[in-house]
Order: C-alpha cells, then sequence, then structure tokens
C-alpha cells in the first residue's frame, strides 16, 4: 500500500474505533458518586426510594457510567425494554442475544425512570413499607423481587453501600424531611408514602387497610375516593394495589399497552392512572363489552382509528 494511504487510512482507522466503544476515560466509583448523588438524593425526595440503593445500583449495572449501555444509551440502571415501553431502545447482547433495553435522552431521565419502574409496579411495592434508612432490607428485597438474576446482588448492592458510606447520604435525607416538617405549619399528620405517576397521586394499600381509612387520613370524602379509583361500594380493597387519592387523567403517558393474560380494563386504568370511561372511549368499547383478550393492543393516548370495511367482491 503507498504510504500516503497509509496516512489517509490510519486516521480514519481510529476514529471508526473511538466511535465502536466507550470513551477511553473511564469513570472512577468517587468520579460517579460525585457527579450523581443529588439526583439520587432528588429522587428519594420524590419517590421514597434511598438514595443509597439508587446510587449503589446505578454503580453496579453501568459500571460506574462507563458501560456501552450506560455511555450509548444514558441506561443506568439495565432496564430492558418491556411490553409498555415506546421509547428509543438499545439492542444488547445480555442474559440472551439482542436483548431489548429502553435508552434515553439523557442520564437523569434514566434515574426517574428507575423511580417510576420501581414504584408503579405491584411486585416492589412492600419495599415502600421499609424505612428508608433501611438499605439492607431494600438491596434484598430488590433481589427477592426479582430485579436481578445474580445471585449475590442484594451483597454487592450492601457492600458498595457500606464501602463508600452511601446509607450517610439516606440518614442527611431523612434528617432534611423531619425538620421541614417540624418547620411546616399545623397541617395534619399523614405517614403514608405518597407516590406520583402520569402527574397523580396515589399509594400503596396496605394489609387491613378499607376505603374509609384511607379517605380520613387523605382528608377526602368517601364517594370521591371511590370515584377517583373507578370502584363501587361493593369493592375491597387488595393489599399492595394502587389507591389514587386524586383525579386520574384522561390520557396516559404511554401510546399504547399490550393486553396480557388476566389484565382487565380495570386494573390497566390502576396501572396507568387513565380514567376507565376514558380508556373504553380511546379504544371504541362499551362498558358491556367483553374484557380485552391477551395480545389486543389499547390506545392509551388517541382514540383507535376506525376499522375500515373492506368491500365484498
Amino acid at each position: 500500500m503507498p504510504r500516503f494511504l497509509v496516512y489517509i487510512f490510519l486516521p480514519f482507522f481510529f476514529a471508526t474505533k473511538l466511535l465502536a466503544q466507550p470513551s477511553e476515560k473511564k469513570l472512577t466509583p468517587d468520579d460517579y458518586i460525585s457527579r450523581y448523588k443529588e439526583d439520587a438524593i432528588k429522587e428519594m425526595y420524590q419517590y421514597g426510594i434511598p438514595a443509597s440503593i439508587t446510587l449503589a445500583q446505578g454503580m453496579l449495572e453501568s459500571g460506574n457510567g462507563n458501560s456501552a449501555l450506560s455511555v450509548y444509551a444514558n441506561n443506568h440502571f439495565g432496564i430492558k425494554c418491556h411490553k409498555d415501553w415506546a421509547g428509543p431502545t438499545y439492542i444488547l447482547d445480555d442474559d440472551e442475544k439482542n436483548e431489548c433495553f429502553r435508552k434515553y435522552q439523557d442520564v437523569l431521565d434514566s434515574y426517574s425512570d428507575h423511580s417510576k419502574f420501581l414504584s408503579t409496579r405491584d411486585r416492589y411495592a412492600f419495599l415502600f413499607e421499609l424505612p428508608k434508612t433501611d438499605y439492607k432490607g431494600w438491596a434484598r428485597g430488590l433481589k427477592e423481587a426479582g430485579y436481578a438474576t445474580h445471585p449475590t446482588y442484594a451483597e454487592q448492592l450492601i457492600d458498595l453501600i457500606e464501602k463508600y458510606k452511601l446509607n450517610d447520604l439516606d440518614k442527611d435525607a431523612v434528617l432534611n424531611m423531619r425538620n421541614v416538617k417540624e418547620k411546616a405549619p399545623q397541617v395534619k399528620l399523614n405517614l403514608r408514602q405518597v407516590l406520583k405517576f402520569n402527574h397523580t397521586k396515589f399509594i400503596i394499600a396496605k394489609p387491613g387497610d378499607s376505603f374509609y381509612k384511607i379517605a380520613t387520613d387523605f382528608d377526602l370524602e368517601l364517594e370521591d375516593l371511590f370515584k377517583y379509583n373507578d370502584f363501587s361500594k361493593s369493592e375491597k380493597i387488595i393489599p399492595y394495589e394502587k389507591i389514587y387519592v386524586e383525579a386520574k387523567r384522561r390520557k396516559a403517558l404511554e401510546p399504547y399497552h399490550v393486553v396480557t393474560k388476566g389484565e382487565t380494563m380495570m386494573s390497566i386504568s390502576q396501572l396507568h392512572g387513565i380514567k376507565l370511561n376514558s380508556l373504553y372511549k380511546k379504544n371504541r368499547m362499551k362498558l358491556s363489552d367483553a374484557q380485552p383478550k391477551a395480545g389486543t393492543v389499547l390506545f392509551l393516548r388517541k382514540k383507535k382509528p376506525k376499522e375500515e370495511v373492506k368491500p365484498k367482491y
């Protein structure tokens, strides 16, 4: 090969290599903590997930922000696409070949989606009953609920938290929350964890809860609580289910929902924080219609297009 062609080819070769793999400047664990601890604390204030757990998961899942998934998809928590994801995707070999992962515009979106992911899925609901400083309980609970398949996942999180004293962030955040409550004007103390999804506040029902007890705790009319959740008066509360304490929205955050076995229009309405009547209307269904079959695509934001009637020849 002529020498001048070598000089042209080499810069192109190295430029291509740089684009094909994460930056050579690796973040250390201390770098990662310094860069993202404030975001983890904000998520703790908003959703009640210990900042230590969020940071430790981010460090572990993203290799301190150095993995290909975190560099190219801003995905720091290894969250896969799942059926309800309608955003950008990133394909990567993981437990299986060519698995679909969520891709975010920036890292903060990844942190926010991580909080929503945990707070809106029933299998993680029991974690929000734990004290915010119980990082060991959270770590073991995440493993128990199936967040990760690695047999020592909980121990790895606990080791990171204790090595870098991330639990100090939890203690400081809890202390700050107490100070804010003490300085606030006299307000009825509500010990329930209030979460938010689709711009709507909700709680996770506790064992032994009743509609009357929840209505009393939030100074709500009992009729309004039934209305917010599209419940009838004969409905019974199921422990760890979502109970909305304000009116749900007419639209969901996601555009579509693929029905899985056992789901009903009511359960889908509660999952996405969309009014039951709106869900029926958007899908051109009547309340008397049979429940949708598994595999049915439901419209959550726009109205389902009318089906064209094909002429018979």
